[in-house]
């Protein structure tokens, strides 16, 4: 039967060559600068022939189409369909030559386990202490050397969406990382992402494997040693206008089962195979040419995976979407803006109802139990100038809780109505139950980036608690039991410009938090800074263009200044805080565990963790460059790492 697939395969190799004009001066023409005239490496680029061993021939006619951006190699995608597979196919005579000459197959191999049973397949990567292997049913095995042998290794704890857990609360119940051992903590490996830029990911882990997003991008790393194992990249759009169109603005995917989730730059949702990185369906969310972008804002449930878009500063209409796993088709769609004569529309007075903002760019949270999603959405538009949408403006800067597998709104909760200082409610949203002065309740909390922090009853939205968590507040006087601000005088943009606080950036962002079970203490890296506030007449929308009324500048007599805090959620007082050293411009969150430590990125530059106790310093790692992502944790052969992406650098760590 093998022999008789290799003659049908051989003969498609001949009929692609023969239809193409000529398959050989074609590659020595296009590819042999780069990669060798025999394929096998060059000045300028790495052997083709490892891909050639792991790749199918639909997989490597996508590279030669779409190029591989995040190495610099081109696409070629006007280059006909019988050209790029006669190129496949000369590609596999070199493959087949270089097997000829050397009498072996460089990449199939079978190995003994310490468990008696064999394992065969294609070597994905290999040093002399592991191998990674690819059986033919396209499982990806994780092998360490024992002996003469191999055993298989994998995770004990994974952290499979944005925040680890599907309540956003970035908390694992991991003790093998201590206050008294965690002076010991180190480098354990690393992995550069190639032309990567500066990442705001995290990595996820599932099964063993690390899946680092970027934009366009996911790459399969063993979670265990930072071998990689597969990569998905396609072009990055052209004509894109937002955040989606810089490199390393991709935020996070999700998985479940064998597919891992992700969202390109230009608002697609692709499903992709987690062994092979194979694209299994590809689903367009919205019109990028409407400035529609998305950067890594999904989370997969119960059979679904809910998303949501970005392009709050362009003027689109937000939106949150459900997709099936196993198709990719929409199931339902929860409009932030609502259309004239929906209920909400009520809240927008004037024409900026038709481009009110709204976006849904972060991953929300789920609750199981009542088949609950909560999802934060973005400020109104345009930004800071209100003028032409007088009113509150629903759902902007808001809390939704919606039924999962309908999309139907159960309840809504609007930290900042009619927002014109840029302070969308996109920061995480933490479930947690958790006694409530004397009583069980079932918990959300936010650090909003209008300076307070929230509690409220998450069956029903009702506000339990606001509470200010900087010093730096002049906007509102409080939160009123309603849960509307009291406004203080002056405390909105002016065409002159008005000093208020908290700065554009908020007094937090997107960065992740924290609430551990055992202090019952909520973390979160806050930030002290005023801006200068100011507006402008709107623009017209036009498709391509921004869509913002003004900005907010920094005040050169204020000194930022950041301090992890923790806090006591029935009292909403800060019960300790940690004061950093730094410019004030690090965009990094919270990570707490079960082995008592709060790991936090530090605005001096630096990893760092203290006691979730006391808030006393135990350790910290320095960096060149400052953070802008948020630290994570698993599992992974019996031992626990902490994870975090500094730059474009993948940086796992453990102890001895």
């Amino acid at each position: 039967m093998r022999l008789l697939l290799l003659i049908a395969f051989q003969s498609l190799f001949t009929l692609a060559l023969a239809q193409a004009p000529d398959a050989r001066a074609s590659f020595q023409t296009r590819c042999s600068t780069c990669h060798g005239a025999d394929g096998n490496g060059g000045e300028h680029a790495p052997s083709v022939l490892p891909a050639l061993g792991t790749k199918s021939d639909e997989e490597l006619a996508t590279i030669i189409r779409d190029g591989v951006p995040r190495k610099g190699m081109p696409g070629f995608k006007q280059l006909p369909a019988s050209d790029v597979y006669a190129l496949v196919a000369f590609m596999r005579t070199l493959q087949q030559q270089r097997r000829g000459r050397r009498g072996f197959s460089p990449v199939r191999v079978k190995v003994s386990l310490t468990d008696g049973a064999t394992l065969e397949g294609l070597t994905i990567a290999r040093t002399s202490r592991e191998l990674q292997l690819r059986t033919d049913d396209q499982k990806i095995h994780l092998l360490r050397k024992d002996g003469e042998r191999y055993r298989r290794v994998t995770s004990q704890a994974d952290w499979p969406s944005m925040n680890g857990q599907l309540s956003g609360n970035r908390y694992a119940a991991l003790n093998q990382i201590t206050p008294a051992n965690v002076g010991q903590l180190a480098v354990k490996w690393v992995y550069a992402v190639p032309n990567g830029g500066r990442l705001q990911g995290t990595p996820q882990v599932y099964d063993g494997v690390m899946y680092v997003p970027n934009t366009n991008t996911v790459i399969a790393l063993d979670a265990g040693s930072g071998a990689r194992l597969w990569e998905y990249t396609k072009q990055p759009t052209q004509g894109l206008i937002g955040n989606a169109r810089s490199p390393g603005n991709n935020r996070s995917v999700t998985i479940a089962g064998d597919r891992v989730f992700m969202q390109t730059d230009h608002a697609h949702l692709v499903a992709l195979n987690r062994h092979t990185g194979q694209v299994i369906w590809d689903t367009e969310m919205a019109d990028y040419r409407q400035n529609y972008n998305a950067t890594g804002s999904l989370l997969a449930v119960e059979n679904l995976v809910v998303a949501g878009t970005a392009g709050g500063e362009e003027g689109v209409r937000g939106f949150l979407a459900a997709y099936d796993q196993n198709t990719g088709k929409e199931v339902w769609r929860f409009w932030t803006i609502p259309a004239k004569g929906e209920p909400g529309a009520e809240t927008w007075d004037g024409i900026d109802i038709n481009h009110g903002g709204g976006p849904t760019w972060l991953t929300g949270s789920y609750d199981p139990a009542t088949k609950t999603v909560y999802w934060p959405t973005g400020n109104a538009g345009p930004d800071f100038n209100g003028d032409n949408r007088k009113g509150d403006n629903l759902y902007t800067c808001s809390i939704l809780a919606l039924d999962v597998m309908t999309g139907k709104l159960k309840w809504h909760f609007q930290p900042t109505p009619h927002d014109e200082w840029d302070w969308d409610a996109v920061q995480p949203l933490v479930l947690v139950d958790a006694a409530w002065r004397g009583q069980p309740r079932k918990l959300l909390l936010q650090a909003n980036r209008n300076g307070f922090l929230y509690v409220l009853d998450r069956t029903d939205g009702k506000m339990l608690l606001a509470s200010p968590m900087v010093k730096k507040l002049t906007w509102a006087k409080e939160i009123a039991p309603n849960g509307r601000p009291v406004m203080n005088p002056n405390s909105t943009p002016t065409a002159e410009g008005q000093l208020i606080c908290p700065a554009v950036e908020g007094a937090a962002n997107f960065f992740s938090t924290s609430f551990n079970p055992a202090t019952k203490l909520f973390y979160v890296n806050t930030l002290e800074r005023c801006a200068v506030y100011t507006k402008r007449v709107t623009p017209e929308w036009q498709p391509g263009r921004a869509y913002v009324g003004g900005g907010g500048r920094r005040d050169p007599d204020d000194k930022p200044r950041k301090f992890l805090r923790a806090f006591n959620i029935e009292t909403g007082k800060a019960v300790w805080e940690v004061p950093q050293d730094g410019p004030g411009d690090t965009w990094t969150g919270t990570l707490t565990t079960a082995g008592g430590l709060v790991i936090f990125g530090d605005d001096g530059g630096a990893l760092s963790a203290a006691d979730a106790a006391t808030g006393k310093r135990l350790w910290s790692f320095p960096f060149t460059d400052n953070l802008h992502t948020s630290p994570m944790t698993y599992m992974f052969d019996n031992k626990q790492y902490v994870s975090i992406i500094n730059g474009s650098v993948v940086y796992a760590f453990g102890v001895n």
